[in-house]
């Protein structure tokens, strides 16, 4: 239907508005009306999937002589009556009844077959005359006690019962499914077979989502496992509660402690477990999901609103709107819906930020809601937090779990159940997901190189920054690596970091994972170690500190050192990049390894590939010391330097140089002219490589005067894996390439 057509059929459709004089000002109510009814019959358009095909020709406004407070005004056909407390004012409350009225007088035209359906005609005028959030004032009411309200008066004739509707219908967070199907049935001209009934209004079985389940790494925010329609929002029941706890507590919180309040007996939100103590506090109150403490909370005026600073988190990872009172915020009215991919982000950022609210969560298997079942032991060190959105009937709709381990952030959605039903799959999903190997974190100072203000990083997804356990939104564009850092974590949610400086790659590289400021120690350098600004930097270390998987790590380590390995060559090498960031103490006492050719290369996450998930899934390797490895081949090379520049590393009066076992050999001659003698040394050989700039460690050195020439094959900071040489030889595994580099004892140190 075009535009034109159909605003001529709307317009066919309006009647004409009559006035008697008792009901003022006549010409501004009759605006009003014919103003209501346009939009009126516009919503009832997109429901019904078209405009009404008929309208009364006139309806009177008119004052109700006798009209009860309490009665339920549908009317009759052709009349509306309106009571107006000030003569001559159109004030917010004749609006609102009017809009009413006149939706009752709509559906007697539009509608026929449903003029005896007073629970369909109520809750069609209650929906779209704007005054569902006026009937929600007042105390909180729970869904069964509403449904039992309005199954007491059918005829939805009284306060009490027009209040239970109205939160019903406030249950849904679109228009109610039950009033489209029943005004589609209106359009189509389907015989009305039975009035609309409370269970049917108050089913939001529409909502649930299929079964769905996502797990993402607290380390690198990959999604690691996903089943099921993770993107879709729907209502989370108590799941948000800790973000209301963390926003409330802590070392900066939103507002004062939380109280110690206690249990009303006989209050249907207070019925969170046996033995209640006379005061509960914030932390049983979250264990037992306990909705009379939180609502009790916020009658105290002390309790954060929307989730605090979590607020923007949450509405950043999906949340589709912030909740108005605690009664949405903690799930009983099922206003706002979050997806379990979002729902698994939040979580993720929550652990970062305040470790303590995931200790208190850990509890939840010995003393909260998931506790005394059979799954119990097997969740021990796991922090969870369950919820459950029920129908009218307290019938489950769907219930949630998420679950934070060491390296896991997972969420359960399950239609129809409630969490302690279905909560054995978590064990089993955990381990599931951890037969991927790598998980767990590893860590590495990035970027020492460069000065720090020149480092600059951009989220294409969430980004937040930590400050004093408090999250704070880092700008859209890129910004300065340093400031994102400089008071807690920088995390990313929904997708890597791009981190850019000068000099690098065009648009950047991608970090997967969280960043840190943590300032090294003041760094000397021994006597015979390179004291060049490159050297001095990579021992140094840097400020900013990395955490992503072990695999990731080890696939990172790998692309930058050799990105063209393949087979169990690259097997080979991934599992001395794995094996070596367990010794970073021999690089970097104390702290994790670096990222250059001092450590092992790393220039940020890459795409895995099969050869590094299978080269972790190998056992851990049988050397108990730092692997050296080098890019090798058999092409020899020839370098001379000054002997001045070798004396400054190994000391003066130098007699002889050899090299073994990864190691430089060297005399010097001491003492006087009449007593003199040699003193033997040694040193890494990486050492002297590194400090002359040499292609890899020399195989020979011969003096010329006042040179030193030095001769070897192949490139690399030190001996041991030769990877040309693994390239060159594809019949050998991963274990004999290993053994013929370090041979059956460790190397020595």
């Amino acid at each position: 239907m075009g535009w034109a057509v159909a605003v001529a059929v709307l317009l066919s459709a309006s009647p004409t508005f009559v006035t008697r004089g008792d009901v003022t000002p006549e010409a501004g109510l009759r605006r009003e009306a014919q103003a209501a009814w346009t939009s009126l019959e516009s919503q009832y358009a997109a429901q019904a999937g078209g405009l009404p095909t008929r309208a009364p020709a006139t309806v009177t406004l008119q004052k109700g002589t006798s009209l009860a407070p309490e009665r339920n005004a549908q009317g009759r056909p052709g009349v509306v009556e309106l009571r107006q407390n000030t003569p001559g004012t159109l004030d917010a409350r004749t609006r609102t009844a009017l809009r009413h009225e006149l939706a009752h007088q709509l559906l007697w035209w539009a509608c026929p077959a449903s003029s005896e359906d007073r629970l369909f005609h109520e809750a069609f005028a209650l929906t779209v005359s704007g005054e569902l959030s006026a009937w929600r004032d007042g105390p909180y009411q729970s869904l069964s006690s509403a449904a039992k309200e309005v199954a007491s008066a059918p005829a939805v004739d009284t306060p009490r019962a027009r209040r239970g509707l109205a939160r019903i219908l406030g249950e849904h967070t679109g228009f109610p499914a039950a009033l489209t199907r029943r005004l589609r049935q209106c359009h189509d001209g389907t015989r009305w077979a039975a009035p609309l009934t409370v269970e049917e209004l108050a089913d939001v079985a529409v909502l649930a989502p299929e079964a769905a389940t996502v797990v993402v790494s607290r380390h690198s925010g990959e999604v690691l496992f996903s089943e099921g329609d993770v993107r879709r929002a729907v209502p989370y029941g108590s799941t948000l509660k800790p973000f209301l706890y963390a926003a409330g507590t802590g070392p900066v919180a939103d507002s004062s402690a939380p109280p110690l309040l206690p249990p009303r007996r006989g209050v249907q939100e207070w019925a969170c477990g046996a033995n209640l103590p006379p005061k509960v506090d914030a932390r049983l109150a979250l264990l037992r999901s306990c909705n009379g403490w939180f609502l009790d909370w916020e009658a105290t005026g002390h309790a954060p609103k929307a989730f605090g600073v979590w607020g923007p988190v949450l509405s950043a990872v999906g949340l589709t709107g912030l909740p108005s009172d605690m009664t949405e915020a903690i799930g009983l009215r099922s206003a706002h819906g979050l997806s379990p991919w979002g729902m698994a982000q939040a979580y993720r950022l929550l652990a970062e930020a305040r470790p303590d609210v995931l200790a208190l969560l850990t509890g939840n298997v010995d003393e909260g809601t998931l506790s005394g079942l059979s799954t119990s032991k097997a969740l021990k060190g796991v922090a969870t937090k369950t919820g459950t959105v029920r129908d009218a009937a307290s019938r489950p709709q769907f219930g949630w779990i998420a679950a934070v381990d060491a390296d896991l952030v997972a969420v359960i959605v399950r239609p129809g159940k409630m969490p302690r039903h279905f909560v054995d799959e978590l064990p089993a999903l955990l381990a599931r997901v951890r037969r991927q190997v790598g998980l767990d974190a590893a860590r590495v100072q990035v970027l020492g190189l460069l000065p720090s203000t020149t480092v600059e990083a951009r989220c294409s997804g969430a980004g937040f920054s930590l400050e004093n356990g408090l999250p704070r939104a880092a700008p859209a564009d890129f910004s300065r690596l340093d400031a994102l850092t400089a008071k807690g974590p920088a995390v990313c949610l929904g997708s890597p970091w791009r981190v850019r400086f000068p000099g690098g790659p065009e648009g950047g590289r991608d970090y997967a994972g969280v960043f840190t400021w943590s300032t090294p120690p003041p760094y000397r350098p021994p006597p015979g170690v390179p004291t060049t600004p490159s050297a001095l930097k990579a021992r140094r270390g840097s400020d900013f500190v990395f955490r992503t998987t072990r695999v990731q790590y080890t696939a990172g380590v790998v692309a930058a050192e050799d990105v063209t390995l393949q087979g169990e060559a690259r097997v080979a090498l991934a599992r001395v990049a794995a094996h070596n960031e367990r010794h970073a103490a021999t690089r970097h006492p104390g702290r994790a390894l670096c990222d250059t050719t001092h450590c092992q290369a790393f220039r940020g996450t890459v795409r895995i590939r099969p050869e590094e998930t299978r080269a972790l899934q190998l056992p851990p390797l049988k050397w108990d010391a730092w692997l050296t490895f080098s890019q090798g081949g058999s092409t020899p090379w020839s370098e001379v330097r000054s002997r001045a520049q070798v004396e400054s590393l190994l000391g003066t009066n130098l007699v002889s140089l050899r090299f073994e076992s990864g190691r430089v050999r060297y005399l010097r001659t001491e003492g006087t002219p009449a007593a003199p003698y040699e003193d033997a040394r040694s040193l890494p050989c990486d050492t002297l490589r590194a400090g002359l700039q040499l292609p890899s460690c020399p195989q020979r050195a011969s003096f010329d005067g006042p040179q030193v020439r030095f001769e070897g094959q192949g490139r690399g900071h030190g001996e041991g894996l030769d990877v040309e040489a693994a390239k060159a030889s594809p019949g050998l595994s991963s274990d004999a390439l290993l053994n013929r580099a370090y041979g059956p004892r460790p190397p020595t140190p």
